[in-house]
């Protein structure tokens, strides 16, 4: 596809500094501007309605402060456990950020031998002239199998205060409490971005000098960019 013409100021919709240190791997100039939206889930809502529904609102959001021709990016991320120990079911019930240690504490035994499912939903929007002039929500799942960590790695864990700005109560790329035994899928998508999805979503819009990644390889090349 032919590259953007002008190419669009780069926004991505996003604080957290995960999603920050994945996007820039990507040589992409590009300025941050925090949505402000409510994040409560909706009665009745099924966490894949639920997360693709925020990554819509926090792209809109932040689209009404801008004039100027703008590509904007934003990401939302759930841990789903199903009732199920047996499975994954995306019924399930979504596993937010733990509000002090009681919460991660409880998370993390609820997550510890068994496997869940983390979702994330990216919405891309280009502004060009005042109005938008395309619109992409894609949805990336990556099933996670915990190990079976004992009560003592846990209480280490809290006490680093690592689990409280995350969905779920643990990253996975924490270099000691190494909380995953196996992930199916996109690791970088457990992370809150999924390079892989993003990059064939740009090459779509014709961003220069970003190639399509049909396949995953965000195993091999992420692995080490965390420590």
């Amino acid at each position: 596809m032919t590259p953007l013409s002008p190419k669009p100021e780069f926004i991505l919709a996003s604080s957290s500094p995960r999603r920050r240190e994945l996007f820039g791997t990507l040589g992409i100039p590009y300025t941050i501007l925090k949505p402000d939206i409510d994040e409560s889930q909706h009665e009745g809502e099924v966490p894949l309605d639920y997360v693709e529904r925020l990554s819509r609102e926090k792209a809109m959001e932040v689209l009404q402060h801008l004039s100027k021709p703008s590509a904007v990016l934003a990401a939302d991320t759930v841990v789903i456990l199903s009732a199920d120990t047996m499975g994954i079911n995306e019924q399930g019930v979504i596993l937010g950020k733990p509000v002090d240690a009681v919460d991660a504490r409880q998370m993390l035994q609820q997550l510890r031998g068994r496997v869940h499912q983390v979702c994330t939903a990216m919405t891309l929007i280009i502004l060009a002239e005042g109005d938008v002039q395309s619109s992409t929500t894609q949805i990336t799942r990556t099933d996670v199998t915990m190990r079976d960590y004992s009560d003592d790695e846990i209480e280490a864990y809290i006490a680093t205060g690592d689990p409280f700005d995350k969905a779920g109560s643990y990253a996975i790329q924490h270099p000691v409490f190494k909380p995953v035994a196996r992930i199916d899928g996109c690791y970088t998508n457990v992370i809150g971005l999924p390079m892989c999805r993003l990059q064939t979503m740009l090459a779509a819009i014709g961003w220069a000098r970003i190639e399509a990644k049909p396949v995953c390889d965000c195993n091999e090349r992420y692995k080490g960019l965390f420590g």
